[in-house]
């Protein structure tokens, strides 16, 4: 194709490997930053970033790996096929029903975004409650970023349609499900015995012993298990989720992958959605993806959560797509110094 750039995108274990053929005229790719709740507990982070392909445009997939390779995924309200990993759960994108389009994640790319792509939009942010990302991510390089909601789409749907909420113990507990309802369990808050312990130590902060710590990561690893270009998460003990995961962190339709020798990381194996997060130095803990989680608050979960001010892994993201990432790393100090939030914490390693 005369005028043309060609892109490879990969997941994080490579089963997935594809290239598409872009016309540089159609450069860069258009995205939009979706925060509805069929995106969120799908993917099992507070949004996507998804751009559409040019008509007639398609992952051409590179031997060995193959469409074969994904898990597809629909429900009664969707618009297009959502397509995941079927060993690291990464998300690729969504395929129309007739199959003639395509919108591809920008966070799969195999080089960094120079002029690749361009963040256009938050839509259907009015799902997140609170916001979510948008609040803290209003400008990219200057630019200030649309903000698209329709309340009559069936994308805008709110943290509880479809989904199982506890309103009765809502202070209690919280509640997460992936998009699918293979997954479902809840998180209770840091009881006595465990502040009154040793364990307790860098997980609970003394100025709030009522929440757990969360925060933002733009690792390379977690974008290429996720298929997202930001991810969330939220630590918790094994011993305050119910029903109690086994050893593998296995419960209901969830699958695991190593990501490393250290890092053992779940997903739902219906609807892709990011589960669980645990690593060896932290026995105990498992990082919960924010993006299934359902506090009737909002999707950052602020009456259970003390976030860091801090990007995780902000190296990787600035390197990826820096304008982007600084973007997100600003917005989120401004954010959380309205808030109060801690400006930094370490995780304990054991």
């Amino acid at each position: 194709m005369a005028d043309s750039k060609t892109l490879t995108a990969a997941c994080h274990c490579k089963s997935i490997h594809f290239a598409i053929t872009i016309p540089t005229d159609a450069l860069p790719l258009k995205v939009h930053i979706c925060h509805c709740s069929v995106c969120r507990y799908t993917h099992g982070t507070p949004c996507i970033f998804h751009a559409p392909l040019p008509a007639g445009i398609a992952p051409q997939f590179i031997i060995p790996s193959s469409i074969d390779k994904l898990t597809l995924y629909n429900h009664a309200e969707s618009q297009g096929t959502r397509h995941f990993c079927s060993t690291c759960g990464c998300h690729i994108g969504d395929r129309s029903h007739d199959d003639r389009s395509w919108v591809l994640s920008t966070a799969i790319f195999t080089e960094p975004n120079q002029g690749l792509w361009k963040m256009r939009s938050h839509s259907f942010t009015n799902s997140s409650l609170d916001g979510g990302l948008s609040a803290m991510l209003s400008h990219i390089d200057g630019h200030q970023l649309e903000v698209f909601n329709s309340e009559t789409s069936l994308h805008a749907s709110k943290p509880g349609d479809s989904t199982r909420i506890d309103t009765v113990k809502t202070e209690e507990r919280l509640h997460a499900e992936c998009h699918c309802g293979g997954v479902s369990f809840s998180i209770a808050r840091p009881r006595k015995e465990f502040l009154a312990s040793p364990a307790s130590e860098g997980w609970v902060l003394p100025r709030d012993t009522s929440k757990w710590l969360a925060l933002l990561d733009i690792c390379d690893d977690c974008r290429l298990v996720d298929g997202s270009n930001v991810v969330a998460w939220i630590f918790v003990p094994v011993d305050h989720i119910s029903p109690s995961p086994p050893g593998d962190l296995i419960i209901g339709s969830m699958k695991s992958y190593k990501s490393s020798e250290e890092v053992l990381r779940t997903f739902c194996g219906t609807c892709g959605a990011t589960v669980f997060y645990s690593c060896t130095d932290r026995p105990g803990i498992v990082d919960v993806a924010v993006g299934i989680l359902r506090a009737p608050e909002g999707v950052m979960v602020e009456n259970w959560a003390l976030w860091r001010r801090r990007i995780s892994s902000g190296g990787d993201g600035l390197k990826y797509d820096p304008d982007f990432s600084r973007a997100l790393i600003e917005g989120l100090e401004v954010w959380g110094s309205e808030r109060g939030m801690p400006e930094d914490f370490l995780l304990p390693r054991v």
